[in-house]
């Protein structure tokens, strides 16, 4: 049990008690934050945006919940938690070894994707590390994969019908309807694609799977330039994502 602090200030002790709640709760509404805090809506939503201010907090466009923020992830404190961190790292590193590019552990966060570790390839010619970085799901190979492994309600919850969807760039899906072929591509094959929708001259090859006693959605993803990244590369990827997965079955 935590300790009374003899000097307590209110609003200091109001934020980390919302960084308890991201642990708790994920994704947090401000009426929620209001009710465990015990204040009104403003100020609970004061709290959000300064935390969000911060990097510890980030709003979602489409829902308008609260997640945790980049600043968290950077501090290993991020929603997967360090026992993921742990668990996948072995197998992250050997995957970057086999495919010779980077590779990232990352996990979904209401309709955004949050990288939580990289590896780099030694080549000169690479994609870096993405620790940190908070992108659309719809427009990454880690997001599309994860999203495919969702039900349809938890789909409707993140992508309302006529919900208009972020493009990063001119690739990137712009449709509620395209983004439900694409998925559905996704589960007939096993893993998905990014090509230069979230960067342009990146491409990407991803898989997800589910983490531990929860149950938690996650996936590898290998990224490169795209100039070496054609059809049978992608194959190639996407073998050596299903051996990093199947290695880790249990985790």
């Amino acid at each position: 049990m935590a300790k009374t602090a003899l000097y307590p200030i209110s609003s200091v002790d109001n934020a980390l008690r919302l960084l308890t709640l991201f642990r708790e709760k994920r994704p947090v509404r401000v009426s929620e934050a209001a009710v465990a805090l015990g204040v009104s809506r403003s100020t609970a939503h004061r709290l959000l945006s300064t935390l969000e201010q911060h990097g510890f907090a980030r709003r979602d466009p489409a829902t308008r919940t609260y997640l945790p923020g980049p600043v968290l992830a950077e501090l290993g404190l991020a929603t997967a938690g360090l026992e993921l961190l742990s668990a996948t790292r072995a197998d992250l590193e050997q995957l970057s070894a086999e495919t010779g590019e980077t590779t990232h552990l990352v996990v979904l966060e209401g309709s955004s994707v949050l990288f939580l570790d990289s590896v780099e390839t030694p080549k000169a010619l690479r994609i870096g590390s993405r620790v940190g970085a908070v992108m659309a799901a719809h427009c990454t190979s880690a997001g599309k994969a994860m999203l495919a492994l969702l039900s349809a309600d938890e789909l409707a919850a993140l992508y309302p019908p006529g919900l208009g969807l972020e493009q990063m760039t001119p690739n990137s899906i712009a449709t509620r309807e395209d983004l439900d072929d694409e998925l559905a591509a996704i589960r007939e094959r096993g893993y998905a694609i990014n090509r230069d929708e979230s960067e342009i001259g990146v491409s990407a090859v991803a898989a997800a799977f589910r983490a531990g006693p929860t149950g938690r959605v996650a996936a590898f993803s290998v990224s490169a330039p795209s100039t070496r990244v054609d059809a049978a590369r992608v194959a190639e990827v996407a073998k050596a994502l299903e051996r990093a997965i199947g290695r880790g079955a249990t985790r």
